[in-house]
């Protein structure tokens, strides 16, 4: 019988290193209780689907786990399909900052940039 070898997969979602630098950020402040930082994709906004992270307590079985310098960035289980090949960055200029994707599943999105279509 061949014995098979399993190949580790790359990560759904390849964060830049100063999103890594933002979960470690985040993980620094976060609540007693926080394991993590999670991705999902929930319904919500004009075109869909919207990117939405927040602080996670409890890992779920097939959620996908993201070992990073500063903490566990999890991508929930349902959204990954979405996400697949996507890169995540956070910028800071002189007016806003936040988490930007750059999603090759997207097929459009808002004029605002605050929801997304596959």
């Amino acid at each position: 019988m061949a014995q098979s070898t399993l190949r580790e997969r790359p990560a759904a979602v390849i964060l830049t290193p100063a999103a890594e630098q933002r979960v470690t950020d985040l993980m620094a402040k976060a609540p007693d209780n926080a394991i993590g930082v999670k991705l999902s994709t929930p319904r919500r906004g004009c075109s869909g689907l919207a990117y939405s992270v927040d602080y996670v307590t409890e890992e779920a079985g097939l959620d996908e786990k993201i070992e990073t310098p500063g903490g566990v960035f999890y991508i929930d289980s349902a959204s990954v399909l979405y996400l697949i090949g996507s890169t995540m960055d956070w910028v800071e200029d002189d007016f806003t900052a936040g988490f930007v994707f750059e999603n090759p599943n997207a097929k459009g999105a808002c004029g605002c940039g605050e929801s997304f279509m596959v």
